[in-house]
């Protein structure tokens, strides 16, 4: 019987997390779960993602430094989790030297493999901040969908992958001023030149285990529309150094280490907890792993991580089963962890509604197949018609035929 490796993408730790963010928790959860009472050995991991633009930026508006920042959610984010009866395995988090060890070890491979790529593009510079505007320090209009304040890695409103030169009357966000095009060293993963692995990977693993139709829709697109070398560094402080001349100023973009995560918080469990990490990522034979995930990161855990694991040219633990959702909604839009709006779980928290009430709420409500609007009204109808009304009467007229013709005990059963 095949131990089962589960993981659930890792949050942003920058903020608190919502509903939507719960759903993968919580899907991950109940299946880890469902895998023990089955009797099959498992480990759940997760833990928060750490590195980037997102975490420096949060950390000059509060004054702090990204350590603490990062140190303060991480607890944050780990009551939430504690709170709604999230049984992990281990929950990490990725600034840790495990993490930097292991990043540092696969681009290594990488490179050694010849599948590092070299360039100078044109980055955004803003003058006024004397720095390059990556990812979240620019922010301007989707050049897909229009929006007018998508930020320079991905739109929030089309879920499209972004370079910040791409957008349409760019802002820095810091300051908000206009940049200007600068040159600048970046290495890339040479994505085209691992295709041919890749592909012969999508059409065996997407059969052979089980891909939400989302997933395989979309990576086929991705595959269809034809890869190209995609950025691994930034020009930013805080985030994993690159370990090769010439480049000692830049760190890894953080959705380049953000899914090597998964490796390094097993690394930090089994130091914690003895047994050998790669025991569950490097036996492919007698591991399958499970990703639950929301539509919007399908494309780093179906191509660019399995990219970085297929180029290392190790034997790794691969993707066997992607349940990927649609999104989860709030009232008249999108949980928006960055703008305020959803409930939070700090929110949940302080309504006096126990946690079960809301993984029960959350689990049923789960968007497999299109994208569901959270309403408070939706909540009051689903609990009180569902859960009491429903599953709650069958409980009740159960246990009391239990009480009134068995003395309260099940009988047993004929063997």
């Amino acid at each position: 019987m095949k131990r089962r490796l589960v993981t659930s993408a890792l949050p942003y730790v920058n903020n608190v997390p919502h509903l939507g963010n719960l759903i993968q928790v919580l899907s991950a959860d109940v299946f880890a779960r469902a895998c023990r009472l089955k009797g099959f050995d498992t480990l759940y991991v997760c833990g928060t993602d750490e590195y980037g633009t997102a975490t420096e930026t949060k950390a000059q508006e509060e004054g702090v430094s990204p350590a603490e920042l990062c140190g303060r959610f991480h607890e944050l984010h780990k009551g939430i989790y504690e709170w709604f009866g999230i049984a992990f395995d281990k929950f990490g988090r990725t600034s840790t030297p495990h993490q930097t060890e292991i990043v540092q070890g696969l681009f290594k491979d990488l490179d050694a493999a010849g599948f590092i790529k070299e360039e100078t593009i044109e980055q955004l510079y803003c003058d006024s901040c004397a720095r390059f505007l990556a990812d979240r320090y620019v922010r301007g209009i989707c050049p897909h969908c229009g929006y007018d304040d998508a930020r320079g890695d991905q739109c929030e409103h089309c879920g499209k992958l972004l370079d910040p030169t791409e957008l349409k009357d760019p802002k820095c966000s810091s300051c908000g001023a206009k940049p200007a095009p600068r040159a600048t060293k970046h290495l890339y993963i040479d994505l085209p030149a691992i295709r041919p692995r890749l592909e012969a990977w999508i059409k065996e693993a997407s059969v052979k285990g089980f891909w939400a139709n989302n997933a395989v829709q979309m990576t086929q697109a991705w595959i269809r529309d034809g890869l190209k070398p995609r950025a691994i560094t930034r020009d930013l402080k805080w985030g994993i150094p690159v370990p090769k001349p010439g480049f000692e100023n830049k760190v890894f973009y953080v959705w380049f280490d953000a899914p090597i995560g998964y490796l390094s918080i097993s690394a930090v469990a089994g130091e914690e907890q003895g047994f050998d990490w790669k025991g569950w990522w490097m036996d492919p034979e007698q591991v399958e792993l499970y990703q639950f995930i929301g539509k919007d990161n399908i494309p780093f855990h179906t191509v660019i991580f399995p990219s970085t694991l297929l180029g290392s040219g190790r034997k790794w633990t691969m993707l066997h089963h992607m349940s990927s959702t649609e999104y989860l909604n709030y009232e008249s839009g999108k949980f928006s962890k960055s703008k305020g709006v959803g409930v939070f779980g700090t929110d949940v928290m302080e309504t006096g509604i126990p946690a079960d009430v809301w993984r029960f709420y959350i689990f049923y409500n789960r968007p497999e197949k299109s994208d569901f609007t959270f309403t408070w009204g939706d909540f009051m109808e689903k609990v009180n018609g569902e859960l009491i009304g429903n599953l709650g009467n069958l409980a009740n007229r159960t246990l009391s035929f239990i009480q009134r013709f068995y003395d309260g005990a099940i009988p047993a059963g004929k063997p």
